[in-house]
């Protein structure tokens, strides 16, 4: 809004530079302009100011779909005015000299053309659509047919509006219908949540039996190998008392083959020495056997006299020769 400061018989206007202002005398233009300062007459000065900033139009409105279904759109457009001189000659922007008060509402002018547009595009698409299908293209189906049908307007281009962008915030329906819509995607959702939680039971389930499994395979094994230890011990206790008894039978073998060779030694040298005494013997007989008997007599005492023991002293009586020398004597007598 312009700031306009009162002087007798002279006003003062400073503008801003989102503000379009014209000062019309005598219906002639004499400033126009964003940002202008100047001096007119009030009685003679005809002001117009035209916002030429952007602005913001938020909407709400309902819409009926094909299948007769309520819809709440939530919107909101973006405009400019690009043409302040044709919309201050199209709408009523002008200002009172003496307040710089607008004396109509042309903002509340564009405000309700620009609504009453933007629902007439909205309301021609969702009126062709079932409720499920507006749901599914979303806001973004909205706001491309709201935007197209603003900038093909010739309307705005005659009082000089642009539009800048359009949003869609939100299609909602009503809250029952929107709760029942709902239930199936819930339902859907709760069975996939099951399906999971039941899927993870049987894997929890799996799981444990192949860890028992596991655990069994494994008693199992260590079963086996057990009995292999055991068998193998036995095995290696059988070897070593097999080996024990081969070494003693081998050591009872040695010790009886060494008590044989010594036994047969020992009966070899015997009858070596037999056979060397009987050949002595033998021999002996022979040179006898030609000898005289006295003289073999002689031999067979000295031969006596050689294994007594020593005798000190040697009594010899009468009696005692007498009977020696009759048995020495008494064969070669008697012959």
């Amino acid at each position: 809004m312009a700031d306009i400061q009162r002087f007798p018989f002279l006003r003062h206007l400073r503008g801003a530079p989102t503000v379009h202002v014209r000062h019309q005398r005598r219906g002639k233009l004499v400033h126009e302009g964003a940002g202008l300062a100047f001096w007119f007459r009030p009685l003679t000065a005809v002001l117009s100011e035209v916002p030429i900033d952007d602005r913001e139009l938020p909407l709400l409105f309902h819409a009926r779909t094909s299948d007769f279904q309520d819809v709440t759109v939530q919107a909101s457009v973006t405009y400019r005015v690009v043409d302040p001189a044709r919309a201050a000659d199209r709408l009523d922007f002008s200002i009172a000299p003496d307040s710089g008060q607008w004396r109509s509402t042309p903002l509340e002018q564009v405000a309700a053309l620009l609504s009453e547009l933007a629902q007439q595009h909205a309301l021609d698409l969702l009126a062709a659509a079932t409720l499920p299908s507006v749901l599914a293209a979303g806001p973004g189906a909205i706001r491309e047919r709201i935007a197209a049908g603003l900038d093909a307007d010739s309307r705005l281009a005659d009082i000089g509006l642009a539009v800048l962008g359009v949003r869609v915030v939100a299609v909602r329906p009503e809250p029952d219908v929107a709760r029942a819509l709902q239930t199936p995607t819930r339902e859907q959702i709760q069975q996939d949540a099951d399906r999971a939680t039941y899927e993870r039971r049987a894997l929890a389930v799996e799981r444990e039996r192949a860890i028992g499994e596991n655990e069994l395979q494994s008693q199992i094994e260590l079963a086996i190998r057990e009995e292999r230890l055991v068998t193998q011990r036995g095995q290696n206790e059988r070897r070593k008392a097999e080996g024990a008894a081969a070494a003693e039978r081998i050591a009872a073998d040695a010790s009886a083959g060494r008590e044989r060779t010594l036994a047969a030694s020992r009966a070899d040298a015997t009858r070596l020495v037999g056979a060397a005494e009987a050949d002595n013997q033998a021999a002996t007989l022979a040179a006898y056997r030609d000898t005289d008997p006295q003289i073999l007599l002689g031999i067979a005492l000295r031969e006596l006299a050689g294994e007594l023991p020593n005798i000190g002293t040697l009594s010899l009586t009468p009696d005692l020769l007498t009977g020696a020398l009759a048995r020495l004597a008494g064969p070669g007598t008697q012959g």
